[in-house]
């Protein structure tokens, strides 16, 4: 380890590092949202969380590291030009337990994020979720979800516990976003509305967002998971969940952009049973268009649901993402279009087919697909309580184009 190198350790968004003589160095990992002490009969304290991720950074004289910064620089970097290391534990998830990574060299800072799997079920979907970024980032020319560097294991002697872990890229001025009610605790936006969404913005301090705002949002959630929607193989990204803060939001000078910060799963919903050719035959323009139909309206129930302020009660988005769920869905596929990703006619066409439609078709489409979903699933009361009047507004939607 280059001996100029200083690493320090600190709380998501605290000014003050933390060390052996703080209290919290030895209190018990949260391992989960829940905040439960223990997963798996697993039990690791901050200052061993902090300890294990030092060592992946240090590892083979801060190869991973030195790599990713090469990479962004398009230049060879050196171990010994690390000057401090900076590592901030972001969130307890469900499945990781992030760490943001600040990498000083020259007086320039590069960030990174690093993805930390404990339990065994964050260690099933860290290894796939990294082979699924690579793959999504080489076959697609889209920018909306991280790049990824290298992965490895640290192994936890005393405790005898091995921690999987991948380095990957962070998204600066990016915050998580949540559905919340309007109590006016957070800075307001004008809307008539008690149900909002509201940016947990640590710098500027967290604000409602619009009802413009609000439809942007829902607009653009939409359009990206459609960008990486394959017509022909009906692959998707899901499952996601807005509980979990899998999008994050970036809001600057009225201009907002969105990413996608995981991808847990890159398969088809549907079976394709038969194969598309290249040939656009009437067979498998219909094959595309009855898979297209079943992503949109899977995405427009999806794109609806939250739990309140991230880890209250399941909540219910206000109408307005009905509008922007159809409105983001077309916009990606235009994008797949432009990007010669789909042919040209194909998102016409598909109005015209899904226009064919009617309230009742589409209700028993959204039955069937929620169906679909696991009979323990918390979130199927919320969506059977709403569904019928989400059809009526799509249909309504659908019918105004």
């Amino acid at each position: 380890m280059p001996p100029k190198t200083q690493f320090k350790y600190y709380l998501q968004n605290t000014q003050n590092s933390l060390d052996k003589k703080n209290d919290i160095w030895s209190l018990p990992l949260p391992m989960s949202r829940k905040k439960s002490q223990k997963v798996d009969g697993i039990s690791l304290n901050y200052g061993e969380y902090f300890y294990a991720v030092r060592s992946f950074l240090g590892k083979n004289k801060f190869k991973i590291i030195i790599s990713a910064i090469s990479q962004r620089l398009n230049q060879d970097i050196k171990p010994d030009e690390i000057e401090e290391i900076r590592i901030y534990l972001e969130k307890h998830g469900e499945f990781y337990h992030p760490a943001r990574i600040e990498t000083f060299i020259n007086g320039s800072c590069y960030l990174f994020v690093l993805n930390v799997a404990i339990s065994s079920t964050g260690k099933n979907y860290i290894k796939r979720e990294f082979e699924i970024l690579n793959k999504l980032n080489n076959e697609f020319s889209f920018s909306f979800i991280p790049k990824v560097y290298s992965q490895d294991k640290i192994f936890i002697k005393n405790k005898g516990i091995e921690i999987s872990m991948f380095l990957g890229e962070w998204f600066e001025g990016f915050n998580e976003f949540h559905i919340s009610q309007n109590n006016n605790k957070y800075k307001q936006a004008k809307s008539d509305s008690s149900i909002k969404i509201v940016v947990w913005d640590h710098e500027k301090g967290d604000l409602f967002l619009s009802a413009d705002e609000t439809l942007e949002l829902y607009s653009q959630v939409a359009m990206i998971l459609t960008c990486y929607y394959n017509v022909e193989t009906f692959e998707q990204i899901f499952p996601w969940h807005h509980a979990a803060g899998d999008f994050v939001i970036k809001l600057q000078k009225n201009n907002m952009e969105m990413k996608l910060i995981t991808v847990r799963q890159y398969a088809p919903m549907l079976e394709n049973k038969n194969e598309i050719t290249k040939n656009n035959t009437d067979s498998d323009i219909y094959l595309m268009f009855e898979a297209m139909l079943i992503f949109f309206l899977n995405l427009s129930i999806r794109n609806r649901l939250d739990r309140l302020d991230g880890v209250g009660e399941i909540v219910w988005s206000d109408n307005i993402a009905v509008e922007g769920t159809l409105k983001g869905f077309l916009k990606g596929l235009s994008k797949n279009s432009s990007n010669n990703l789909i042919p040209d006619t194909l998102a016409a066409n598909f109005i015209n087919y899904i226009s064919c439609f009617s309230k009742t078709d589409l209700l028993e489409l959204c039955n069937s697909i929620i169906n679909t979903y696991s009979p323990m699933a918390p979130e199927l009361s919320v969506i059977r309580q709403n569904l019928k009047n989400h059809v009526d507004l799509l249909y309504n939607s659908i019918k105004n184009l």
